[in-house]
């Protein structure tokens, strides 16, 4: 203010010249021009940031952000997470993970570990190898030959394969599940035992992670048996004798490969003078699916 006053004085003293005349103009522009940027900064609000005292009176608040606030510069962020963000959207808000914002502070992403710790899979390395997008973390991505990584969740899978052993047990995990919670058709890798089976009737009797423990329930048809014992089932199927209309699950119940005694069903058939001398069935019948005499 002072070389403005200066250069005030010089220039109203003598006579008025051109040259005068421009330097007065010039003084009372440039005194017009401070006073228009000092009252455009405090019309702004500019000054001190909040919470930091200043010349012109004491702290201010800080103000607290929100998740509305977040989303006015993050939508696709936001929108990801509202639409596949399992609990990273039902149990935290933006602000729980993302403490600071640059340029304030440069911790913006936060470690996995924050939250997530104190189980097998927590200590796994390079979580975004698999979780490549934190706003969808089961949107995974699978690549290499996944096996111990997956067991670290699916426990229980990976006891089975392991203690009832198949060509299931040398697969990796992600050769079968190439997206995570795909659940392939067993036909991708095996033709159907029967042109009517899917995959419903496949893991009816075939447990996936342990095929060769043969399950099945009392309703499985013949010809899915047959599939397998294909012997058996021609014998059964050209038999007039009674046994051709049972099913084969009503003898061979519960278990695979259970073979019931004729006395389940066929209680003292004959005298006990021709058990003694014929002690087993077949000695005169033959066998159940091929019936004689």
């Amino acid at each position: 203010m002072d070389t403005l006053k200066t250069q005030k004085t010089m220039a109203l003293s003598g006579p008025l010249t051109p040259t005068r005349i421009a330097g007065v103009v010039l003084v009372f522009v440039g005194a017009f021009a401070l006073f228009c940027a000092l009252g455009c900064e405090q019309k702004a609000g500019l000054g001190p940031s909040p919470g930091v005292a200043g010349a012109t009176g004491p702290a201010q608040a800080v103000p607290v952000l929100t998740n509305a606030q977040c989303v006015m510069c993050h939508p696709q962020q936001v929108e990801t997470i509202g639409g596949r963000g399992a609990k990273h959207k039902t149990e935290v808000g933006c602000l729980d993970c993302h403490e600071e914002h640059p340029p304030q502070g440069a911790n913006a992403i936060p470690e996995c570990s924050a939250c997530h710790s104190g189980e097998a899979h927590y200590e796994l390395a390079q979580c975004e190898s698999c979780h490549t997008d934190v706003h969808a973390p089961l949107d995974m991505t699978l690549e290499g030959e996944l096996t111990a990584a997956c067991l670290t969740c699916h426990e229980q899978q990976g006891v089975e394969v392991k203690k009832h052993p198949s060509a299931h047990t040398d697969v990796v995990c992600n050769e079968c599940h190439a997206a995570h919670r795909q659940i392939p058709s067993c036909m991708d890798c095996h033709e159907k035992h029967t042109a009517d089976m899917e995959y419903q009737a496949c893991v009816a009797c075939h447990p996936v992670h342990m095929p060769l423990v043969i399950t099945y329930g009392q309703e499985t048809p013949n010809q899915w048996c047959g599939a397998c014992h294909s012997d058996a089932y021609d014998l059964l199927f050209k038999t007039t004798t009674k046994h051709h209309n049972v099913t084969c699950v009503a003898c061979h119940k519960d278990e695979h490969q259970y073979t019931p005694a004729c006395t389940v069903c066929h209680p003292d058939p004959h005298p006990k003078a021709m058990l003694e001398k014929f002690p087993e069935c077949g000695q005169c019948h033959g066998i159940a699916h091929d019936l004689r005499g």
